[in-house]
């Protein structure tokens, strides 16, 4: 079980994240949609300290990290319970798909190259992309590249995987390949917690759907109450704007 409790984020004077709560199951997958700028991405990166919440307590399991008071072995622990795919790919330039796999079982999770080596090719075979195992980023399209940044998550074998709209850096001709991959992923019953725009694929994959307006939870359940049958005003007016 994960556990957000009162997450609070601000930047200066500006309040990003209002006293968040949130608690999801281990094996469920959660979407959270909304407006752009209203938190989304913010949320999943103090989820992982990428973004230092100002308050908060963040439980995985045995561990709990209270963000007043976070040491820095206690953010590592977190940060070794989750994994992190970024929209824009985030792939190391000078490293092949590979060693991209590779870098945080050898780093982070301190286990021998040859190891870490097995590892990565299976996933890279998992992924449908074992002939570019010796490929560099630029030589790879924008689907492949997003789908080694999931090769890489899911070789760590965190308990939660955060995933920052993942297709929204995609060319249009790439975005199957990539949500493909992740209802794979989905099916192993990973805990995954998903921000995403598109909407058709919350529908399919979430377990349970989080509407997300100015820093605030405004409301959530299965996807098909809160696409068919949603009841704040706000809710409403998005998946209007949004053509659902």
């Amino acid at each position: 079980m994960i556990r957000i409790r009162g997450l609070v984020k601000r930047y200066g004077d500006m309040t990003v994240l209002h006293s968040i709560d949130l608690d999801i199951a281990q094996g469920e997958r959660v979407a959270v949609i909304g407006p752009s700028g209203t938190g989304k991405s913010t949320l999943l990166r103090c989820l992982n300290f990428l973004d230092r919440p100002e308050e908060g307590r963040i439980e995985i399991g045995d561990l709990c990290v209270d963000a007043r008071r976070a040491t820095r072995a206690q953010i590592l622990a977190l940060r070794r319970a989750t994994a992190f795919v970024f929209q824009n790919y985030a792939l190391f330039a000078n490293r092949t798909a590979k060693e991209n796999i590779m870098e945080a079982l050898v780093t982070v999770q301190k286990r021998p190259r040859d190891e870490a080596e097995r590892r990565a090719r299976a996933i890279l075979d998992e992924t449908g992309l074992s002939d570019k195992a010796d490929s560099y980023p630029a030589a790879l399209s924008g689907g492949q590249q997003q789908r080694v940044g999931i090769g890489r998550a899911m070789a760590t074998g965190a308990t939660l995987m955060l995933f920052d709209e993942p297709t929204s850096a995609l060319d249009p001709e790439w975005v199957g390949e990539v949500l493909d991959l992740m209802r794979r992923v989905a099916e192993q019953r990973q805990t995954m917690l998903i921000v995403t725009h598109e909407m058709q694929f919350a529908r399919e994959i979430a377990d349970r759907v989080i509407f997300m307006d100015e820093g605030r939870i405004i409301e959530q359940g299965p996807p098909a109450d809160l696409f068919d049958a949603p009841r704040d005003d706000r809710t409403k007016r998005f998946l209007r704007r949004v053509g659902q």
